[in-house]
C-alpha cells in the first residue's frame, strides 16, 4: 500500500495528496498571508498542482474581495463571494474548482499549534472535521477588514520587529480575526463549548479512529465513564459518542473512496475493519449504498466539468456549517 500519494498503473492516485506545512523560503515561521496568485505559485513551488484535491496538514483561511472562488471541501461545494470566509481545517480534502485568477482575495495559512490554547478552544480550531463558511454581519465587516489588512502588512514587513515579536504580533492579529469570525454579534461558537471531556475525546478519536471504534476503549484511556463521554459529546456535537466515532470513520471512508483508487477492502482495513464484509455493512447501514456505488457516484459528479484541470469531485450544497 502506497502512502506517499503516488499513482496506480491507470493513472489514478492511490492516496490523497498530503501536504505538510512548509513555510515559503525566506518567510518567518507561523502564519503566511498570501494573495491568490501567490497561493497558486506557492503550491507549484512545492511540486503541487494547485487544482488537484489535496489534504493540507495546516489551516487555510480564505476570503474573497472580488469575483467568486468555487471550492470543494469534503463533499460540499462552496462559492466564496466578496466578504465571505472559508475556514478549512487540517486533514480536510480541499479542491479549487475555478481558477484562482478569477477572484481576488487572501489566504492565511497556519499550522496546528500556532494559536494559543485558549484561542484554539474558543474558536473550535481543534475540530478537524468541521468546515465553516462564514458570512460576517455588516457590523463585523469593518473590523475584519482592518485586521486582515494589518495581517497582510505585518507579514510583508518582517523587518519592522524582532523575529519573536513579529511572530507574536502575527499570532495576536490572527487570534483577533478568528475570534471575531467565531462569534458573530457576540454569539457563542457552535460546537466548541469549554467541555474538557469532549475536547479530549475528540482529539483521541482523531488520533485513533483507524484503530479502535469502541467508546469503552476511549473512556478507559481518558479516565472517564462511557456515560460522561456520551453526555459531553451530545452537548457539544449533538450526537452520542458512538455516533461521533462512526461519523469520523465514515468521513474518512468517503474521502478515500472519492479521491483514491484503493480497493474498498483496503480502505476498510485502513480505517479499522478487519473484514471487507464488515466495512461494506457499516457503509451501507450509514449511507444506504455500497462503497463501490458511492465511488461510482463520486466519479460522475457534475461539478468536475467546472474544474480547470478536469479532475473529478463530488457535489454538495453550500451551507453555513459544512460538517
Amino acid at each position: 500500500m502506497n502512502r506517499n500519494g503516488h499513482t496506480a498503473e491507470d493513472g489514478t492516485p492511490d492516496n490523497i495528496v498530503a501536504v505538510p506545512y512548509r513555510p515559503t523560503p525566506g518567510s518567518p515561521p507561523g502564519a503566511e498571508v498570501l494573495d491568490f496568485p501567490r497561493l497558486a505559485a506557492r503550491a507549484r513551488s512545492h511540486g503541487l498542482d494547485p487544482y488537484r484535491p489535496r489534504r493540507p496538514a495546516f489551516h487555510e483561511l480564505l476570503t474573497v474581495t472580488t469575483g467568486t472562488l468555487r471550492c470543494s471541501v469534503d463533499f460540499n461545494t462552496v462559492d466564496l463571494t466578496p466578504g465571505s470566509w472559508l475556514w478549512v481545517r487540517p486533514g480536510q480534502v480541499l479542491q479549487f474548482l475555478t481558477h484562482l485568477s478569477e477572484a481576488g482575495g487572501t489566504a492565511i495559512l497556519f499550522p496546528p499549534g500556532f494559536l494559543s490554547t485558549p484561542t484554539a478552544a474558543i474558536t473550535g480550531a481543534q475540530d478537524h472535521t468541521r468546515c465553516r463558511l462564514l458570512r460576517p454581519t455588516a457590523r463585523q465587516t469593518p473590523a475584519l477588514g482592518h485586521i486582515r489588512r494589518a495581517l497582510e502588512e505585518s507579514y510583508r514587513d518582517i523587518t519592522a520587529l524582532p523575529l519573536k515579536a513579529h511572530i507574536e504580533a502575527m499570532r495576536s492579529l490572527l487570534s483577533a480575526l478568528l475570534l471575531h469570525l467565531a462569534h458573530p454579534d457576540g454569539s457563542p461558537s457552535p460546537g466548541s463549548p469549554g467541555d474538557e471531556p469532549f475536547h479530549r475525546f475528540r482529539q483521541a478519536v482523531e488520533e485513533s479512529f483507524c484503530h479502535t471504534h469502541r467508546v469503552e476503549e476511549y473512556a478507559a484511556r481518558l479516565g472517564y465513564s462511557v456515560r460522561t463521554l456520551t453526555r459531553a459529546t451530545r452537548a457539544a456535537a449533538g450526537c452520542g459518542a458512538k455516533r461521533f466515532i462512526d461519523d469520523r470513520i465514515l468521513l474518512e471512508a468517503k474521502r478515500l473512496l472519492a479521491h483514491t483508487a484503493l480497493p474498498p477492502a483496503v480502505i476498510g482495513e485502513r480505517i479499522g475493519f478487519h473484514h471487507a464484509t464488515a466495512f461494506s455493512a457499516f457503509f451501507r447501514r450509514r449511507t444506504g449504498t455500497t462503497p463501490t456505488a458511492f465511488r461510482t457516484w463520486a466519479a460522475g459528479a457534475p461539478s468536475a466539468a467546472r474544474h480547470p484541470a478536469g479532475t473529478q469531485v463530488t457535489p454538495g450544497d453550500p451551507s453555513e456549517d459544512l460538517s
